[in-house]
């Protein structure tokens, strides 16, 4: 039971079912779209901390605003850092080396996507890799004490003591309480600031499938770090799965991509289960174990209480998403490493990895 709780908390951006009670009675104003870039950098003004959401991982839309984020000017004069979910942390040497333009093997490099917590394949698509070669590059036209750092939030896990479905499980509850210490250690101790990215579900400030408790096992990585930094964190829900028309019809008008701030808005005031991946079931944890909420207990939580912003990438139906290389998947030693890790996962993901690469 709890090793299926964690797998799938790990796994929740592929498999997403909208709630279909979701939109309650909406009040507040129209949502305003502003410019996206000067309204995330203009956040740095008021938390040293801003979580971007990446929407459901893969997709080109968010990769392309994260680029343009990047490529931005005015981003090496106020963030410092950008603290990715795709990385193991385990590397973090190699990737330091790598952003600062020292040769680093490419088999060396990928092991930063490829030996992730989670055994799916989700890091393995070309964005991440692409995005830190951006870094990079920006970089190169910096000054050393200007250049942004990439840290690493994944936990250091080291797959070559992973034989169990236990050893695997003590990587997996690291995940938010690893990457939320490692924020407050290197970032927030350093007097630094810094881009985190990660799926949304992580920046949440209460946990939904934790019937909106956010402690103990309930945690999420924003909850943990506004806990133990004492700090309010800005964070940006990145929509690729609502239909926000339907919430306020004016949206369709919208340049993409626009940001637009959620408190008192119409927008704000939408159930967060319309935007979020809805589970069958809640559960509540007493004394490390898990149970389930009867659903006349179920919580409700307006989307202003979980995020502060939301990036709009335009309609949910033109959402692309990055797949596979076939260079990955006509590599021998690659397909032997992801089967055999993704042992530990339900078959139909193994199927899914099967299909892309033409297995």
């Amino acid at each position: 039971m709890l090793r299926t709780i964690r797998i799938t908390l790990a796994l929740v951006a592929c498999v997403v079912v909208l709630h279909p009670d979701a939109r309650a009675r909406q009040t507040g104003r129209n949502a305003q779209p502003i410019d996206p870039i000067a309204g995330i950098l203009d956040a740095f003004s008021s938390s040293p901390v801003v979580a971007l959401d990446e929407g459901d991982h893969g997709n080109e839309q968010g990769h392309a605003f994260r680029l343009s984020l990047l490529r931005s000017p005015n981003f090496p004069k106020v963030v410092n850092d950008i603290v990715m979910e795709m990385g193991n942390s385990r590397y973090q040497w190699e990737m330091d080396r790598f952003v600062s333009g020292e040769d680093v093997p490419l088999l060396a490099l990928r092991k930063v996507w490829h030996d992730m917590t989670t055994p799916d394949t989700t890091a393995d698509v070309p964005i991440y890799e692409e995005f830190v070669r951006a870094v990079r590059s920006i970089n190169t036209s910096l000054q050393p004490e200007m250049r942004v750092r990439v840290l690493l939030g994944d936990p250091p896990t080291d797959w070559e003591r992973v034989q169990t479905p236990d050893d695997l499980d003590g990587w997996i509850d690291m995940r938010e309480t690893f990457s939320a210490s490692l924020i407050r250690r290197e970032v927030i101790a350093k007097k630094r600031k810094a881009l985190v990215i990660f799926g949304g579900m992580h920046l949440q400030r209460k946990q939904l499938y934790a019937n909106y408790e956010s402690t103990g096992l309930a945690e999420t990585l924003l909850s943990r770090l506004e806990s133990i930094a004492g700090m309010r964190v800005f964070n940006v829900w990145t929509n690729t799965r609502a239909d926000l028309v339907k919430l306020q019809p004016s949206i369709a008008s919208w340049r993409v991509p626009s940001l637009a701030l959620l408190k008192g808005t119409t927008l704000g005031a939408a159930d967060f289960t319309f935007y979020a991946p809805a589970p069958p079931a809640r559960l509540g944890v007493i004394n490390g174990t898990f149970f389930p909420v009867p659903k006349d207990q179920w919580r409700s939580m307006q989307m202003e209480d979980q995020f502060d912003a939301l990036l709009y990438l335009g309609s949910p139906s033109n959402i692309t998403y990055a797949r596979l290389s076939r260079e990955l998947c006509r590599d021998q030693a690659y397909v032997a490493m992801r089967t055999s890790r993704m042992r530990f996962l339900p078959p139909p993901e193994v199927e899914r990895f099967k299909k892309e690469c033409g297995l």
